[in-house]
C-alpha cells in the first residue's frame, strides 16, 4: 500500500492552533477517539436514538459546508457535490463514490469503501455508517435550492460493509 501526503489544504493558524482546510476551522483527531465516542453514546441512547440526532446534525452541517466550499471555489451544481465527495474521501472518513446523481430528479447514489465505522466495529451484522446519510441529504438539498429548485430529499442506507454479504456501503437519496 503506497501512502502519500494528504491532498487537501490544510492550514495551522501560529497563534490560536486553529486548522483549516479551504473555507472551513477543522479538527484533527485519531479515528479510534473519535469512533470510541461515537461507540459510547451509541451505547447510551441506541444507535436508533442516535442516528436520528446524527441525522438532523449531518444534514445542518453538510448544506453549510457545501454552501461555504461552493462560495470558496466558485462551484455549482453536481461539481459541489464531487467536491464533497472528494474531500470527505481525503479526510479518511471512507472513499466515497458517486454512482448516479441526478439534480433534475433530487436523486443520487453512493458508494461508501474503506469506511472508518467498518475499520473500527467490523461485521457486526448491522449499518454502523449512519452518520453519514444525513451528509448526503444536507449536501443535495443545499445545491437544489441553490438553483432554485423546491425539491427537498431524504437520504437512507441501503446496505453497509459492516453487514454479511457486503465489502462496501449504499446511500440513496431521493425526493421527500
Amino acid at each position: 500500500m503506497a501512502k502519500t501526503a494528504p491532498q487537501l489544504p490544510i492550514e495551522v493558524d501560529s497563534e490560536t492552533g486553529v486548522w483549516t482546510s479551504d473555507a472551513l476551522p477543522m479538527l484533527y483527531v485519531p479515528r479510534h477517539f473519535f469512533v470510541n465516542n461515537h461507540i459510547g453514546i451509541e451505547e447510551v441512547l441506541g444507535a436508533d436514538a442516535y442516528a436520528e440526532i446524527l441525522y438532523k446534525a449531518g444534514y445542518k452541517s453538510a448544506w453549510h459546508w457545501c454552501e461555504k466550499e461552493a462560495e470558496c471555489h466558485g462551484l455549482e451544481g453536481v461539481a459541489v457535490f464531487e467536491h464533497y465527495m472528494k474531500r470527505l474521501s481525503q479526510r479518511g472518513w471512507g472513499l466515497f463514490e458517486i454512482e448516479a446523481i441526478d439534480l433534475d430528479k433530487g436523486t443520487c447514489s453512493v458508494k461508501l469503501k474503506h469506511s472508518a465505522f467498518v475499520y473500527v466495529y467490523g461485521k457486526v451484522g448491522r449499518k454502523v455508517d449512519y452518520m453519514f446519510t444525513g451528509w448526503f441529504a444536507g449536501a443535495m438539498d443545499q445545491i437544489l435550492a441553490a438553483r432554485g429548485s423546491k425539491i427537498r430529499t431524504v437520504a437512507e442506507q441501503v446496505y453497509g460493509g459492516s453487514e454479511e454479504g457486503h465489502e462496501d456501503g449504499l446511500f440513496v437519496t431521493k425526493p421527500l
